[in-house]
């Protein structure tokens, strides 16, 4: 099938679309930038250079494809409701070019996404064969340069030491970049209407845990911190170091396993900690 992919050229973005290529599917990618374009076609894809913002492109996207996955956003944590309203706007227009084609439009939920969630899951009541994806926040591998476990490492880096709070055992789901990149592809091929996936190769891992891999690999001591001193230690991630996910942020990954046939078989987060490749940057 050929299939429109927005944030083609991001960290997970591009994953899909190699797991897509890989799996006899041709790709038409969006892009910002002629260097984008180049690296899609590199890799086998077609580019198509427009913005989130850019409704004619989305539309043109649309309907060149068979499909779609949205994968875009805009991560800009000064305006982050400009951003909500962006993706929503992105998805009502594709689900208006598809409308009644009874095509597959696949999305990714965000932090407070419920709007874009809902406008999705209602393409299904229209003749759009929907699906919202929603990951674990922790979406590792060797090529993770920004997301939240570097800046763990980071913030350990700047402190000199690397902290838990309380007695660390609040957990945080993860799920590797190629597993994630899998699970899109399946949910593109088998996902019913109107249906929710929940991504997380693992359901949860006790922060401490985390905490003392980063500070063994570090060479620094491994704390404990009070709730009251996590914001100022971690900064924007202060609240998310002391969450428990599964009990705040509940999700059926064995359902998705069943539905979708989906076996995640790459390294979990410990392992792909321990294998160096965190600390080499």
């Amino acid at each position: 099938m050929r299939i429109f992919v927005t944030g083609a050229t991001g960290y997970i973005g591009s994953a899909v679309v190699q797991e897509l290529i890989q799996s006899g599917h041709k790709v038409i990618g969006l892009t910002r930038s002629e260097g984008g374009a180049k690296k899609l076609e590199q890799v086998g894809a077609e580019a198509l250079i427009g913005t989130l913002e850019d409704t004619e492109c989305l539309c043109k996207g649309a309907s060149m494809a068979e499909g779609v996955i949205h994968m875009a956003f805009r991560h800009d944590f000064s305006d982050f409701a400009g951003s909500l309203t962006i993706d929503l706007n992105v998805i009502n227009t594709i689900g208006e070019t598809l409308r009644a084609s009874g095509k597959p439009f696949m999305t990714t939920a965000h932090a407070y996404g419920e709007a874009s969630d809902k406008a999705t899951l209602s393409l299904a009541a229209r003749g759009v064969r929907s699906a919202v994806i929603s990951l674990a926040p922790s979406v590792h591998s060797n090529a993770d340069s920004h997301g939240f476990i570097p800046q763990l490492i980071g913030i350990a880096r700047s402190k000199g030491v690397s902290a838990y709070v309380g007695d660390g055992a609040n957990r945080w789901p993860a799920i590797h970049r190629l597993d994630a990149a899998k699970l899109f592809r399946l949910a593109f091929e088998k996902a019913p209407a109107g249906s929710c996936f929940t991504g997380r190769g693992e359901e949860g891992i006790p922060f401490r845990k985390i905490a003392s891999t980063i500070g063994k690999h570090l060479n620094i001591p491994v704390v404990s911190i009070s709730r009251e001193e996590a914001n100022a230690h971690f900064g924007f991630l202060g609240t998310l170091s002391a969450l428990d996910i599964p009990s705040v942020i509940p999700g059926n990954s064995a359902q998705t396993r069943e539905i979708l046939g989906w076996d995640p078989v790459q390294p979990g987060l410990i392992a792909d900690l321990e294998q160096g490749h965190y600390f080499k940057k």
